[in-house]
């Protein structure tokens, strides 16, 4: 059993990660602004604190010490620099994102970015998300050695509980037969189902490894495949239009994979994203 503080953690693929650590019999405390409902009950302890605000997060953390440290809502370096001048911890799990990457191509391995060589800037929450998560990453090694430290790199994650609904917009603009706007219907990218994005971090609390890793589901999906499906299933047409609302995942300038070989060396077994994708989709029809 270990004594683990998750940052966040109360919605999405939280919910997964803290159901898999509670199972495992980890002793999990949650510390979030108090907005949303903890779910777990007794099976956790709660800490409120305003993650943005170096003396909320004092107030809640400081001088306390815990085995792990999972923190899913580092968006800066200023919220690294709250978090870890005011709480101690043996390994650090930051959810970082494959928009650390500078580059869109196929196969990118966690080597193409190196926190440890980019320039450190002590900057709050920006509007540029893939820089603020850049500068969140960076920060750590201000204050962990790199062997006690993970980023896990994720690229868009789905399922039931996403707030963001970006894959409900195909399925909402078609069925209501509205007009978007797709810059590229062929590049392909890939995905992960928000239990598999819980469970894997679950999974690297007790795995001897440390920096950047990649986790996703396998196989490239492109807006076409999604919009032929939705079409073939609602039997009706997608109006596409350089006028119209701006589709999810508009901007990718390639065809979008990451190499999983780190993740997988752990022994976790990601899905095809064929295997839950589709029936995804149905669900919002």
């Amino acid at each position: 059993m270990m004594n683990i503080l998750v940052v966040g953690g109360t919605r999405f693929f939280g919910i997964p990660m803290v159901e898999k650590l509670i199972a495992d019999g980890h002793d999990v405390t949650i510390a979030t602004r108090g907005k949303s409902q903890n779910s777990f009950g007794e099976s956790t302890k709660q800490l409120v604190m305003e993650r943005t605000n170096y003396d909320s997060v004092k107030e809640a953390l400081a001088g306390k010490s815990y085995d792990v440290i999972i923190d899913k809502i580092a968006y800066s370096s200023n919220d690294v620099k709250n978090l870890l001048e005011n709480v101690s911890c043996k390994k650090y799990i930051q959810m970082s994102s494959c928009s650390v990457y500078l580059e869109d191509k196929e196969n990118i391995s966690e080597e193409d970015f190196d926190s440890r060589k980019y320039p450190l800037a002590w900057i709050d929450r920006i509007k540029d998300y893939a820089e603020g998560k850049r500068q969140a990453e960076r920060a750590v090694y201000e204050y962990m050695d790199e062997s006690d430290c993970i980023f896990v790199r994720y690229p868009v994650v789905m399922g039931p509980n996403d707030y963001t609904n970006r894959l409900r917009f195909y399925a909402d603009h078609i069925k209501e037969e509205k007009s978007m706007y797709v810059d590229d219907l062929d590049f392909g990218m890939e995905f992960i189902h928000e239990k598999e994005a819980g469970l894997f971090i679950a999974h690297l609390v007790e795995q001897d490894i440390s920096g950047a890793v990649n986790g996703c589901a396998k196989g490239m999906i492109s807006p076409r495949d999604i919009i032929e499906y939705i079409e073939k299933t609602t039997a009706k047409k997608a109006v596409l239009d350089a006028n119209g609302d701006e589709a999810s995942y508009n901007g990718t300038t390639s065809n979008l994979s990451y190499d999983t070989t780190k993740a997988r060396q752990t022994g976790f077994r990601f899905s095809d994203s064929n295997e839950w994708i589709f029936d995804l989709i149905k669900s919002y029809l």
